[in-house]
């Protein structure tokens, strides 16, 4: 299973790569090299901390804190959220999932800088494969991973095994792509994010028909949930609304979401696109994504959740 590092791989919200565990299905079919990537990934998952802090906080309150003895964070990528899901359950010992040693040790130096190093532990693991070692838990938060294994539905079911009676699992999937610049951004035809958005899918359903075991879903999430034995318990969306200006760190993670856009899936764009993207990458440009005050960052994440009875 690639996950994809809690933020960032976004269509509709597939992450372009930050919340992680695997093969790192990339935009040309390729490797990603997820430790390389480990700074992106901290920086779009700190950007994004309020929005996920909102989720735990919803998480605990279908949970009573005190019988949750057990969370797995599965994708973990660099720990960001897997430490707010420590904060969110002060009883429970919290484990990071991951494929990735290098993004599994950011995990642990967070957890002991926030104080939480006694109740946070990692494991490395490549799902659909290591399911068999992942343990039984209270709560299972899974962001933006299970669409990198090919068979979903099996996946849940196999999460709902490990599920402790009257625990929780919670799959970050779906919300809304990301947005950084207006309709009319000036440089080429308007609307460029829109035509990024669509090329971006129509990688996505290619990258989904290529994992093994691949097969074809509705993603009803609720009717997945229940077919694996689990009651649903409530779905809810949450915002990251960073306006301009921003931050060089937030600024710095646009540029390089653009810049993967480009490497990954730019050869899928009109010429008039690819070059309004390189533009925008231009460090000259007086309208480039470096220079130009309007930048924003607005995304939303759904999180769908379900109980085992």
């Amino acid at each position: 299973m690639s996950a994809d590092h809690h933020a960032g791989h976004d269509h509709g919200s597939h992450d372009h790569g930050s919340h992680g565990s695997g093969h790192g299905h990339g935009h040309d079919h390729t490797h990603l090299d997820w430790a390389e990537l480990a700074p992106l990934l901290t920086v779009q998952a700190e950007t994004q901390s309020p929005l996920y802090a909102a989720a735990a906080a919803w998480l605990a309150s279908l949970l009573p804190a005190g019988p949750v003895r057990r969370v797995l964070d599965v994708g973990s990528g660099p720990g960001v959220v897997t430490a707010l899901l420590a904060e969110a359950f002060p009883e429970a010992e919290v484990v990071a999932v991951d494929a990735t040693p290098e993004l599994l040790a950011l995990a642990r130096e967070r957890a002991e800088a926030r104080g939480l190093g006694d109740r946070v532990g990692t494991l490395r693991a490549e799902l659909p494969g290591d399911f068999g070692s992942l343990g039984t838990a209270d709560l299972i938060f899974a962001s933006n991973s299970l669409h990198h294994i090919g068979d979903q539905r099996a996946a849940i079911a196999s999460f709902a095994g490990l599920l402790n009676p009257g625990g929780v699992l919670a799959l970050a999937e779906g919300g809304l792509p990301e947005r950084h610049l207006p309709w009319n951004q000036g440089v080429g035809r308007p609307g460029l994010e829109a035509r990024l958005d669509a090329a971006h899918a129509e990688w996505f359903g290619e990258m989904r028909a290529s994992l093994p075991d691949s097969k074809e879903e509705i993603d009803d999430w609720a009717a997945l949930l229940t077919g694996a034995g689990l009651d649903p318990s409530g779905t809810r969306s949450f915002l990251a609304d960073v306006p301009a200006p921003l931050s060089d760190a937030v600024r710095g993670q646009v540029v390089a979401h653009y810049e993967r856009l480009r490497d990954g899936f730019g050869d899928r764009l009109p010429e008039e696109d690819r070059a309004a993207v390189e533009r925008l990458l231009d460090p000259a440009e007086p309208l480039s994504l470096h220079r130009r005050p309007d930048v924003f960052l607005l995304l939303a994440r759904t999180v769908h959740t379900a109980r085992k009875p």
